[in-house]
């Protein structure tokens, strides 16, 4: 039976100490942060000093020292990672004890920077992770020489890199609407760091990636819809950085449906086996699974692959997928689109269409296929193929049955227009492979060979393509 808490802890929304109160949980034993008691932080200061201490005397060829790398990312210059340190494990210990000491009743409080429990014990960046750098001036509040932060924070920000998913020059947190998969990943992220601590970062085998532990966090409990925000930082003297990626609340409903899904858990592993890569020896040098989990989540910036971009570029393979393969991985895009972004555009008339005019129109398939993926993910380029394929197949004397206004999500600017677009290509792939129509084989004249090697040679995305992967 857990003990009765006497507000020892307490989880805030600050990113860093949430985290680090989830990795004190973890290690105390307990399942909630509120029921760490006293008696418990003092047992979890105790265990992070030993390994701080023995990581901070370790030799540099000692697997120990691997910990303190992961230390001196997050607290450049504290007294466990200066260069001016003791390398006495007693006189190292007596030195950072004060640390985590309980606050002693005779000085002056203020509320604590991060839980506002009163706390005379102020801190600098020295030992706090993120709070400035050595070029940044002081932005400490008016008349005070630190940051007040309470024994429990202080205890939660250095166990911080437990619970996080740590290298040896960053970390990232995870933030969750549910609180059993912040949980979960600490969980995860201390079994790992316990064992970096020991055996170093070569004791891991290849690196997973955080986007798939925090995905395997959210599956492995049942919170319905709720978004899950990572936080990857480097706490560096010199060039500090944040990087924030986030999923949308709807992603566990489209991992739910992925794994009740045949069809999608095939195309799933497809993309994870595609997104594999091996070095020369055939050892995996990136995991796919990892990379395959890092698609769902949006970087704050923009700047970040999107699962529909990577499946299209995937289906663009023509060579390497069967047709049930291309069948499967179209059916996982159009489902994420339809479960995450409420997105689902009727494609039919428009991919039939294009797929007639690379069936039918003049040249070889090849050479139509190649011109239909230049233009494809540009809308007005788009726009232009569209016209003539009509105006070809009508004057060759085919049907041709296309409500106009189904063209609009295709060629005009709008939010998330080259998601259309690029579902747009992967329809069209489908339709040809249950036509039969295979473009595998190159045209055999050599003028034609050349114009379509041509067309494949150029980029996919031109300099005037408007569409972008931010929000919606």
């Amino acid at each position: 039976m857990d003990s009765v808490s006497d507000g020892a802890l307490t989880a805030t929304g600050h990113p860093l100490q949430r985290a680090g109160a989830w990795a004190v949980t973890v290690i105390a034993g307990k399942n909630q942060p509120e029921q760490v008691t006293s008696e418990d932080l003092a047992g979890v200061a105790r265990s992070v000093l030993t390994d701080v201490v023995h990581s901070a005397v370790a030799a540099k060829t000692d697997k120990a020292y691997d910990w303190w790398k992961v230390l001196f990312a997050l607290y450049p210059n504290s007294k466990a990672t200066h260069a001016g340190r003791s390398r006495d494990k007693t006189l190292l210990r007596a030195g950072l004890e004060p640390m985590f000491a309980p606050d002693d009743g005779s000085l002056p409080p203020a509320p604590c920077t991060f839980c506002g429990t009163p706390t005379p014990v102020l801190w600098a960046k020295s030992t706090l992770p993120l709070f400035d750098t050595n070029k940044a001036l002081n932005s400490l509040p008016p008349g005070l020489r630190g940051w007040p932060v309470c024994r429990g924070c202080r205890v939660a920000m250095w166990a911080l890199p437990y619970g996080a998913w740590v290298t040896a020059g960053s970390a990232t947190v995870l933030s969750c609407e549910t609180p059993a998969a912040e949980y979960a990943f600490a969980a995860r992220n201390v079994r790992r760091a316990r064992r970096i601590a020991q055996v170093g970062f070569a004791g891991l085998g290849t690196g997973t990636r955080p986007e798939l532990v925090a995905l395997r966090a959210r599956r492995a409990v049942d919170g319905g819809l709720s978004a899950t925000t990572l936080w990857s930082f480097k706490n560096d003297n010199q060039e500090p950085w944040l990087r924030v990626t986030r999923t949308r609340r709807a992603v566990p409903r489209f991992l739910a449906a992925v794994d009740g899904n045949k069809v999608l858990r095939r195309a799933w592993r497809l993309l994870e086996m595609a997104l594999t890569q091996r070095d020369r020896d055939g050892r995996v040098s990136v995991d796919g699974a990892g990379d395959a989990a890092r698609l769902v989540f949006e970087a704050e910036d923009g700047r970040s692959r999107c699962l529909v971009f990577q499946v299209h570029r995937l289906l663009w393979d023509t060579d390497r997928w069967t047709g049930e393969d291309r069948a499967a991985l179209t059916r996982l895009a159009f489902r994420y689109e339809k479960e995450v972004h409420g997105v689902e555009p009727d494609l039919t008339g428009v991919a039939t269409l294009i797929a007639d005019w690379i069936e039918h129109g003049s040249g070889s398939p090849r050479g139509r296929l190649a011109e239909y993926r230049n233009a494809g993910l540009s809308g007005y380029r788009l726009g232009q193929l569209l016209y003539q394929a009509g105006y070809r197949l009508k004057l060759d004397g085919r049907r041709v049955e296309v409500d106009p206004v189904a063209w609009r999500p295709f060629i005009e600017k709008r939010s998330r227009a080259w998601e259309h677009r690029m579902l747009l290509g992967a329809e069209v792939l489908r339709v040809l492979g249950e036509r039969g129509i295979e473009v595998a084989d190159p045209p055999e004249d050599p003028q034609e060979r050349a114009r379509v090697e041509a067309l494949l040679e150029q980029p996919v995305l031109a300099a005037d393509d408007e569409y972008h992967f931010g929000g919606a």
